[in-house]
């Protein structure tokens, strides 16, 4: 007789076939797109300009201007092809921009440090000359 499943035996079971279901549907998402963006656009990255054939295809990425996954335009507008290293600079100065913040025009923005290395200099030269 096989053992008995407990709970969490049967939770990480259908928490597995969630994650497998969710790689396929996004597997089968990306290619459809990949496969469009491969044949309206040259086979080269867009920030490098490596070109790319045979095996070494599989380097050049789909990147999505703009950063968003599910506007996939059927004229590509939305698509660029970069290699993978172009491709994660990208989105790692992405993060940056993000971390730092949009500046509003007009609006005043709290500085990054309020150490001031200098604010006294010109009150200690004075006391030096004197």
């Amino acid at each position: 007789m096989p053992p008995k499943k407990t709970q969490s035996d049967v939770d990480v079971e259908k928490m597995d076939r969630i994650v497998a279901e969710s790689r396929r549907s996004w597997e089968q998402r990306e290619q459809s797109y990949r496969a469009k963006a491969l044949k309206i656009h040259p086979w080269v990255c867009a920030c490098c300009g490596r070109e790319f054939s045979g095996k070494r295809l599989r380097e050049l990425t789909v990147h999505h201007k703009d950063h968003n996954h599910q506007n996939n335009p059927e004229d590509g507008s939305n698509w660029e092809l970069l290699c993978l290293y172009c491709h994660d600079n990208e989105h790692s100065r992405q993060e940056v921009a993000e971390s730092y913040g949009e500046a509003t025009p007009g609006k005043k923005r709290e500085p990054a440090s309020t150490y001031r290395p200098f604010a006294d200099l010109s009150g200690l030269l004075k006391k030096k000359k004197d």
